[in-house]
């Protein structure tokens, strides 16, 4: 009997790691490509003809679970994990949004045309090409883009806070640098998943 109560306690022991690494599976990719598509055609303007619609998310639990895993599925259903919205309506991430859709309009959009400035792979902005831009606009574009950089940081980890999970931000930056580079118009540069530069 002692026998059998050790190995149930290690059991336990050993599925609480299991059990809390699972809990960060369940990033909802599905409703934070739509936050993105939306925020990102507030920012930029028109979405891009080619939008892809977001797939469902699936409320079946992957194949092959854990017995740890199955455990916590008791304590927070797969289905309702999964199935999360991501909010993008905290004033903050607003007050940032706004930020960005003046700066576009006002600084970003016309270097964007040119193709002196393109989408980078990482969801920021970067100077692809400063030799075609006169000098003496050269040091406000270079603070503008500084200023976007800034604000489009700050937008993927306030998302990540305002849901509730501040280790969602890699994945938030991730979805972010897929939806600018699809809302890209045709002439824009942006960045390949090899760093490369590529126009739309």
């Amino acid at each position: 009997m002692r026998h059998v109560l050790r190995w149930s306690v290690l059991a336990a022991a050993l599925a609480l790691p299991a059990a809390c690494v699972t809990i960060n599976v369940y990033f909802p990719e599905a409703a934070a490509q739509k936050a993105a598509e939306q925020f990102v055609d507030k920012v930029i303007g028109a979405a891009a003809e080619q939008s892809q619609p977001a797939p469902e998310p699936s409320t079946q639990p992957p194949p092959g679970r854990s017995p740890a895993a199955m455990l916590l599925d008791l304590v927070v259903p797969s289905a309702h994990a999964q199935g999360a919205d991501i909010t993008i309506q905290s004033p903050q991430i607003q007050a940032i949004q706004a930020r960005m859709r003046q700066r576009f309009a006002s600084a970003l959009a016309k270097y964007c045309a040119s193709g002196a400035v393109g989408f980078t792979r990482d969801g920021l902005v970067a100077m692809r090409d400063a030799a075609s831009v006169p000098l003496a606009e050269r040091a406000a574009l270079n603070a503008a883009i500084a200023d976007e950089n800034r604000d489009r940081q700050a937008v993927y980890r306030e998302i990540a806070l305002a849901n509730g999970h501040a280790e969602w931000e890699a994945q938030i930056r991730d979805t972010f640098a897929r939806q600018w580079i699809q809302q890209a118009r045709p002439g824009w540069y942006y960045q390949d998943s090899s760093g490369a530069w590529k126009q739309k």
